[in-house]
């Protein structure tokens, strides 16, 4: 870096562009509702229905699992958001500005990176929690509920922050491998949605193997309560999916400091 540009600088400046950013906020409040009415609602039903539901129905229903599983949805706007704070300085042509600024290039990377995640780990957890007990306080109607002391209970609501942080950072990386939105957020549906749904398609043999291991699968083992046989246990998972995120940070840093702006 030169003379004058440290990374608590690079990160303060980062940070007034991200809240500059007309994307973010209108993101940030979106996926927090979305998840929070979308945890509360699906309690709701549940529990005014539940006397409808058979006996089969109501074994399979999970009361954690009901409450936060808004995060299905607000993965995609936590990785889109990370896409967008890389790609609109190259549709913009600021990055240029940028560069100039900090030749070094990578500290703008982790600049950028830490400001994604810290957004991201906040604004999930207040989802999840939010989500959590709001959701359980429907539940509760029909005793059904669940707490925080139950076993894999707060990991689970805890996780949800994380796992979103770690999307953030892939859509980070991708912004930069891609450097364009549209072919960037493209390859994070299909990186987190896509692939594991056509992993269906894969010999039965090959299951086991595979599926678990896929990046999805493997960051949500984490803020599961009830895994299922294919399922890798929830720390395990999670460091499966940090390898992940690492990994496309690191080719992404290798490209930056490879490529042109």
């Amino acid at each position: 870096m030169t003379t004058g540009v440290t990374l608590p600088r690079v990160m303060r400046s980062e940070w007034v562009k991200f809240r500059s950013l007309q994307s973010s906020p209108v993101t940030v409040i979106s996926a927090l509702v979305a998840m929070v009415a979308l945890g509360w609602l699906t309690c709701a039903l549940n529990a005014g229905r539940w006397s409808q539901l058979s006996e089969q129905t109501r074994a399979r229903l999970e009361p954690t699992a009901l409450s936060i599983q808004g995060y299905v949805l607000v993965q995609l706007a936590f990785g889109v958001l990370g896409v967008l704070v890389v790609s609109g300085e190259y549709t913009t042509g600021q990055i240029r500005s940028t560069f100039s600024a900090v030749p070094a290039r990578t500290p703008v990377l982790a600049a950028k990176a830490a400001v994604l995640a810290a957004v991201a780990f906040v604004i999930g957890e207040v989802a999840a929690f939010a989500a959590f007990l709001g959701g359980q306080a429907f539940l509760a109607s029909q005793d059904i509920e669940t707490n925080l002391a139950e076993p894999g209970v707060f990991r689970a609501v805890f996780g949800v922050g994380l796992y979103l942080t770690g999307v953030g950072l892939l859509g980070v990386a991708l912004g930069w491998l891609i450097r364009h939105t549209a072919g960037a957020i493209a390859a994070l549906v299909a990186l987190i949605m896509v692939v594991p749904a056509l992993a269906g398609v894969l010999p039965e043999s090959w299951v086991p193997h595979v599926v678990p291991y896929l990046p999805s699968n493997a960051g949500q083992a984490l803020i599961t309560v009830r895994p299922s046989a294919l399922s890798l246990p929830p720390w395990t998972g999670f460091a499966w999916f940090c390898g992940y995120v690492v990994v496309a940070l690191a080719a992404a840093a290798v490209v930056l400091k490879r490529r042109d702006a």
